[in-house]
């Protein structure tokens, strides 16, 4: 049995305009000690599947389907019993650090509480098992440092701080927004190599969000490429890089640079997201994709089997032909 299995997951927002969906029908396994990375640009509604599952959409929010964590729906569960998974065996870093660490308490206060309120244990036991996850995650002169506030630390150093606290008490699942950006190359790569690290020593499932799918390559097992709030693509990684089929994904190989290429031009893909307010009928990429036919402009495809296994794709054109397209376009 997966440690999490997602179904027909739906996000919708009231506003005073019009109800949002900002996800529609995501389904995903995710299995122990196993990394899945969710991509797509900005509104693509991988955040908000997210935070559906935690509990945390805003007040406007709300979250339908099935999301099976040992046996019990996440979707729907009460605050108090979610109070007792959230932080404990689920666990978040969230994009900014900065806006998420608390700027009027020490790094010491935010760390012990969370010990104290899922390990009941002592306010000294507390610190000296969060300066050693301080330690853990690489953060120099860890015993002087946790006395210190957010804003006494560098961007990568408060990057740390958030995940030390995520993983305090040993999540079976570490859900990370973006953990990366804002952060220059090199200390990218070391909090990339830190995660990969500690996945390894506490055996702890990745649920990755980014839209890098340079991240995605050195780090993800599985992929899941979202668009206007449903899955475009769902396969493993090397599957994706090696063979993509949807076009959307095409697209966005087509737009990353390869270090084992020498020139080549990157070609991005025109136009702008959909306004989930006012989404497009049918395929909501059709509007900006060169393969659309007048089929894709009035029935969203559904996902569908490629290979027979587990390798799915939401377009109606042919595999063949994408993998023709891509063949011969793409520098990739």
């Amino acid at each position: 049995m997966p440690l999490l299995e997602v179904n027909d997951l739906q996000v919708e927002f009231r506003t005073h305009d019009a109800a949002v969906r900002a996800v529609n029908g995501v389904s995903f396994t995710l299995e122990k000690g196993e990394t899945l990375g969710i991509v797509g640009e900005s509104g693509s509604g991988k955040s908000q599947s997210v935070l559906a599952m935690l509990g945390l959409l805003a007040s406007n929010g709300r979250a339908s389907g099935r999301a099976m964590y040992r046996g019990e729906n996440l979707i729907g569960m009460t605050n108090r019993a979610m109070n007792r998974i959230r932080g404990n065996r689920l666990s978040m870093i969230f994009q900014d650090p900065m806006s998420s660490l608390n700027p009027y308490l020490t790094i010491e206060r935010q760390m012990t509480e969370v010990l104290e309120l899922h390990r009941n244990v002592t306010r000294r036991e507390a610190k000296k098992r969060a300066i050693s996850m301080l330690e853990a995650v690489r953060i120099p002169e860890a015993a002087h440092r946790i006395g210190q506030y957010p804003h006494e630390l560098s961007g990568g150093m408060r990057q740390r701080v958030m995940i030390a606290m995520a993983l305090l008490c040993e999540p079976e699942v570490l859900f990370a927004d973006e953990p990366t950006t804002a952060l220059d190359v090199t200390v990218q790569a070391q909090i990339l190599q830190l995660l990969r690290n500690l996945q390894h020593d506490f055996g702890t499932s990745i649920v990755l969000i980014t839209h890098d799918l340079g991240v995605v390559a050195g780090l993800c097992e599985k992929v899941m490429v979202m668009y206007g709030g449903r899955v475009m693509e769902q396969c493993d990684a090397n599957t994706l890089f090696a063979k993509p089929s949807h076009p959307y994904t095409i697209g966005l190989l087509r737009a990353l640079p390869r270090l084992d290429q020498d020139g080549g031009e990157l070609t991005g893909i025109p136009g702008n997201p959909p306004n989930m307010a006012h989404p497009p009928a049918g395929c909501p990429f059709h509007e900006r994709c060169a393969d659309a036919s007048d089929e894709c402009a009035e029935n969203a495809p559904a996902l569908q089997s490629v290979d027979g296994t587990h390798w799915l794709r939401a377009c109606h054109r042919p595999v063949a032909a994408m993998k023709t397209r891509y063949q011969e376009t793409s520098h990739v």
